[in-house]
């Protein structure tokens, strides 16, 4: 047993706490929370923290098999240039693709994630993580926009969940983009996944992907060129809302991530599907496309909001606290509380772990992170502010 207490805790699923005790058992689980009111009294073996303790870290988007390309995509050419130069990367044999990633899910977790919905093109990283202090959901990605090539798509995809299976790893099928799945794949896919209790799509990421639906103009279309047989149209969807209302399984819940040109037009289309949670990765957007979403507007629309990393080919690190200090820092009129509960219970229910993840509640086992130098007077993130986790 042991027992905790800091200036603040934000249980998340209730009201910020001043100096309480949190009991937890040897495995993490939280026994009890006691109130003092502020007025906490000496205790022995009590461990107090001059700062903050939040739930851990649910990180909603990831790509721990790309940490290999960490400092090696140009930052800041769009997401044609960065598609361009990753499909030209992330196939050399010379990098050490385990170490890359056992090194960057052992900071992940040192930082305070406990829970990550991380995207799969092949089983690298199912061994490292049956080791890791991380629950992850594998989130076994299909992309292809050859669509003579649908069923090998397929195949690779049930290859991939086979391996998954084998090393215990919970994990969903799930389409890369409305761009880069051609309608043949979409609804071999749909058929695939009437099961799903989580997808993800990578979402208006990029303004060019508005033309490529449209009419197959634009400098993705440049980019896709070399992928489609000479002659042949790829076969896409007309736009972004007709691909998740239409052609993406409606079972369970589904990750919007990026958002970055989204606009009101598109969340109001899409109330009409149950379950939507906008995913943001603000450190890549401006590493890809020196560009944030629209964050104001999604939380007055009472949006869904949950946080990501993305990887290490778009991001100098897999850091939570940094993805939120950047929001702070561009959304200065959303409070610490805010930013904590999208990076933490949103994403915990958005993955279907809520049981056990995302708020300090009795019963759970969520982890406990500690924020270190914040400015603790105004409850506000400062740019010396760390995450450590405690449990």
């Amino acid at each position: 047993m042991r027992l905790f207490s800091a200036q603040y805790v934000y249980t998340v699923s209730g009201p910020v706490l001043k100096r309480p005790v949190i009991k937890t058992g040897d495995d993490g689980t939280i026994l009890s929370i006691s109130d003092t009111g502020g007025n906490l009294s000496e205790q022995g073996n009590l461990e107090f923290y001059n700062g903050i303790i939040i739930p851990g870290f649910v990180n909603c988007h990831c790509h721990l098999e790309l940490s290999y390309l960490k400092n090696e995509i140009t930052p800041c050419t769009g997401l044609q240039g960065f598609l361009s130069e990753l499909n030209n990367k992330r196939f050399n044999s010379d990098y050490d693709r385990q170490k890359a990633a056992a090194t960057a899910d052992s900071e992940m977790a040192s930082s305070g994630v406990v829970l990550c919905a991380d995207i799969c093109n092949s089983s690298d990283t199912f061994a490292l993580k049956t080791r890791s202090r991380i629950k992850y959901v594998n989130l076994i990605e299909v992309f292809g926009i050859d669509h003579n090539r649908a069923g090998e798509r397929i195949k690779e995809a049930l290859t991939v969940a086979e391996a998954a299976s084998a090393n215990g790893l919970k994990w969903n099928i799930t389409p890369h983009s409305s761009y880069s799945l051609p309608v043949p794949l979409f609804r071999k896919l749909k058929d695939l996944c009437i099961n799903n209790q989580v997808s993800s799509i990578h979402f208006l990421e990029s303004e060019w992907e508005i033309p490529f639906l449209a009419n197959h103009s634009g400098l993705l279309m440049e980019t896709y060129k070399n992928f489609i047989p000479e002659g042949e149209m790829p076969l896409t969807v007309r736009d972004h809302i007709t691909a998740i209302l239409e052609e993406i399984t409606s079972s369970g819940n589904i990750i919007l991530v990026h958002n970055t040109f989204i606009e009101k037009k598109h969340i109001d289309s899409l109330r009409k599907r149950p379950g939507i949670f906008y995913c943001l990765c603000p450190d890549s957007n401006l590493f890809i496309e020196n560009r944030l979403p629209p964050v104001k507007l999604l939380a007055e629309e009472g949006c869904n909001i949950v946080v990501g990393t993305d990887s290490l080919a778009s991001n100098l690190k897999l850091d939570m606290l940094s993805e939120l200090k950047t929001l702070q820092a561009h959304h200065p009129d959303i409070d610490l509380k805010t930013l904590v509960r999208w990076a933490t219970l949103n994403g915990a229910i958005a993955l279907g772990e809520s049981s056990w993840a995302g708020s300090i509640e009795p019963g759970k086992r969520p982890g406990l992170v500690l924020l270190k130098d914040t400015d603790i007077a105004g409850q506000r993130l400062t740019a010396l502010s760390s995450a450590v986790r405690l449990i």
